[in-house]
């Protein structure tokens, strides 16, 4: 029998509306009678007025409620699913837990792994963090998980990652996995793609282009064959003369559906040992920061922007 899991994060409890619920219940009541199972996430907790508690649900949708590992049987499998009850603060899961089945046990749930996968990223907390051993200390079989956004297939564990990618810089294949678990063989396991479009970001190396016009041709070389949604990070040394429009450089990026440009890693090739040596108000600027308490990038990045605020120019950031 086909089933169909959820590791939570199904939608934004902050910001789901009415439509939100009538298109989830629909599409979940579209598959019945295959099972669907959900654990709230995070980011959609059981709440009180969560979609997991209001909405009608059709009877071939199962939501594991409990703030704890609870089996549920389907087909001859037993799957221990649990709830995130709060926004926060969710313990292990798999803390001083064991399977009890005598058949295949397989987790459902929304955690962070912590084992030191580059997956968590920086400055996001961790949810019921875990290790992967104890998983198998567990006596699970697998873990189904939600949470980290990249997609990540472990020995006993699997991140699907988010069906369509939410941010710039998002790899891996973007899509559902189909798990087959098979009496008395290994679970084989596949990735299918369901992304309907990309978001990608690519370096183009513009160093030591003179004019806009250098900028554009490489700009319009690296968006060939491109689609969806691209972010250009603009990289390199470039004359201290140049002048980016970044209307003109979307104009030349022809094939994706948006355009972003990052333009941080440009740099003017300031010669500033010539400059320190004039006797102007620029000059004076480029000593009085050289003779400062400050740290080698930050300092580069001073006398970036205050030679340019000196020039009148705003056209580019600096990193």
């Amino acid at each position: 029998m086909d089933v169909l899991t959820c590791g939570g994060d199904l939608y934004e409890h902050d910001r789901f509306t009415a439509d939100t619920a009538q298109f989830i219940v629909q599409t979940f009541a579209s598959v019945h009678p295959m099972p669907v199972l959900l654990v709230p996430g995070n980011h959609d907790w059981l709440a009180p007025a969560s979609i997991y508690a209001t909405a009608r649900w059709s009877p071939n949708v199962h939501i594991f409620t409990s703030d704890h590992l609870e089996a549920h049987e389907v087909a001859g499998v037993t799957i221990w699913g649990a709830a995130h009850r709060a926004p926060a603060n969710t313990d292990d899961f798999l803390y001083d837990f064991h399977a009890d089945s005598q058949g295949l046990d397989i987790g459902l749930f929304h955690a962070s792994e912590r084992s030191g996968l580059p997956l968590q990223p920086a400055g996001k907390e961790p949810h019921a963090a875990f290790f992967a051993h104890e998983i198998k200390t567990a006596g699970l079989n697998h873990a189904l998980l939600g949470h980290y956004h990249a997609p990540f297939d472990g020995a006993d564990y699997t991140y699907p990652g988010n069906p369509e990618p939410l941010s710039f810089g998002e790899v891996g294949p973007r899509g559902a996995v189909l798990f087959e678990f098979m009496p008395g063989s290994a679970a084989t396991r596949e990735r299918i793609r369901v992304a309907q479009t990309s978001m990608d970001e690519i370096e183009v190396d513009v160093s030591g282009s003179a004019s806009q016009q250098d900028v554009v041709d490489r700009v319009a070389a690296a968006a060939v064959g491109r689609a969806g949604l691209l972010r250009i990070a603009l990289q390199g040394e470039v004359s201290t003369s140049l002048s980016l429009d970044l209307a003109v450089l979307t104009q030349a990026a022809k094939g994706p559906e948006f355009v972003d440009f990052k333009t941080s890693g440009v740099r003017p090739a300031y010669d500033l040992d010539a400059i320190a040596a004039e006797k102007t108000v620029r000059g004076q600027f480029v000593r009085d920061v050289r003779d400062a308490e400050l740290e080698g990038d930050q300092k580069q990045k001073v006398l970036v922007t205050g030679l340019r605020a000196l020039a009148g120019r705003h056209d580019l950031e600096v990193g």
